[in-house]
């Protein structure tokens, strides 16, 4: 059954009769009860200890229901003989909140004379865990939550167990990185907006008069109404550039122009927790033009084959780096211009997931998130490069970037792929 109540007019939406319930509170039971026993055992670890407070709480507090902690709380799931189990120590003034929810399945309240963090410590050294995994990590941010003095005073209530620790940062990756199906359909739904909302923006324009900061406040406005926020920095969402490439930057007030090839690179989050992140292109047609010129619409069918070869190439088991080598070889055939971004990267909670990089079989050096094997339920972002000089000496860059969830014997795009440059006519 689909979350959504579809609508086509963007004008006066009432976005909670749009979106309905938010689904998170069941998808993340889900995601707890069905995912996270799995992570814990790809990861080798026995138990995880997430502790959460008020303020400067751990980054994963909204994924493991820890978000409204006001004094500390310590959150603790396991494997063991019996099965999974995830056990919560929580002051008394929020566990009984914490219990109703139905997240947990046990909810232990703690006096506020007594430490909740003593409390879990004397649980876990009673236990026969192996490995206990932590939020400390040098290379994954979602997984270094803890702080240097939570870390320090949990050290000393577990004694010599403390040597048990370990990063959770695997057991993490392992976790974040598959989405459910009924987030697929979420992500799915925001795909759809993406697109269709940049199709529409590119009907606004009025070449010679419009500018790339115009067709931004359109799509700003489409959000607006919709009731949905930005995919990633605001200030460069949606990126909108009818000239030479500025990477990651927000749109200018530069005259778009008969002859430019225009790049709408849009993303948009719905339920404030599932992001899209999409780009579609255009060519302004010149007077007498009827179709793009021969030279722009090899570029675009360059930059189209990659992203269908990346496509292809995705399947459980693959390497990122080999993702990224599929459109790479048809980029150094067609004689594209060196292009220094990844072929992609997971989406999902923000633009720039938790994942396997599509990308570092042209670096100096494979970054190690490329050599993690894609597993179905993971989504990705990804592109189709061609990159040529113009006149001017500047580089121009099609990056033609769907979106894609990987199935068990493959992959597939989330919404139908743009197949055709979109033609901008020029009124005399």
């Amino acid at each position: 059954m689909s979350c959504f109540n579809d609508s086509k007019n963007s004008e006066n939406v009432n976005p909670i009769g749009l979106w309905g319930k938010n689904p998170w509170p069941e998808i993340r039971n889900k995601r707890i009860n069905t995912l996270l026993p799995k992570a814990l055992k790809n990861a080798n670890v026995d138990c995880w200890i997430v502790i959460c407070r008020e303020n400067n709480n751990d980054p994963l507090a909204e994924h493991i229901g820890g978000e409204n902690a006001g004094g500390t709380a310590v959150f603790l799931f396991y494997n063991d003989s019996k099965g999974f189990h995830s056990l919560v120590f929580s002051p008394s003034g929020e566990a009984t909140a914490l219990d109703e929810l139905d997240i947990h399945h046990k909810v232990i309240p703690v006096d506020r004379a007594v430490s909740a963090v003593a409390m879990a410590a004397e649980f876990v050294k009673n236990q026969q865990f192996d490995t206990i995994a932590i939020n400390s990590s040098t290379g994954n941010s979602m997984a270094d939550g803890l702080s240097f003095t939570q870390r320090k005073n949990l050290e000393e209530l577990l004694g010599s167990e403390a040597k048990k620790l370990v990063s959770s940062d695997e057991l993490v990756y392992e976790w974040l990185s598959i989405k459910i199906p009924e987030e697929v359909e979420i992500l799915t739904k925001a795909a759809e907006l993406t697109a269709a909302w940049q199709i529409e923006a590119y009907q606004q324009i009025v070449p010679g008069v419009s500018t790339d900061a115009d067709i931004a406040k359109f799509l700003k406005k489409k959000m607006t109404a919709y009731g949905v926020t930005d995919g990633w920095a605001p200030d460069q969402n949606p990126n909108v550039n009818s000239g030479p490439d500025r990477g990651h930057s927000h749109p200018t007030n530069k005259i778009i122009m008969p002859g430019d090839v225009i790049q709408i690179d849009f993303g948009i989050k719905l339920y404030n927790r599932w992001v899209s992140d999409i780009q579609r292109f255009a060519y302004v047609l010149k007077e007498g033009e009827k179709v793009a010129p021969k030279d722009i619409q090899f570029y675009w069918e360059s930059s189209k084959a990659g992203n269908r070869a990346a496509l292809a190439a995705m399947k459980p088991g693959v390497k990122g780096v080999q993702v990224d080598s599929a459109q790479r070889v048809l980029m150094n055939a067609a004689k594209s211009e060196f292009v220094m971004w990844s072929t992609g990267h997971p989406v999902g909670y923000v633009a720039h997931d938790i994942g396997p990089n599509l990308g570092g079989s042209q670096a100096s050096h494979v970054r190690p998130a490329s050599e993690k094997k894609l597993k179905e339920g993971m989504t990705f972002a990804f592109d189709g490069f061609h990159a040529w000089k113009r006149k001017d000496g500047t580089i121009k860059t099609i990056s033609v970037e769907e979106i894609a969830v990987v199935t068990k014997d493959g992959a597939r795009y989330l919404i139908p792929p743009q197949e055709e440059l979109i033609l901008i006519p020029t009124k005399k």
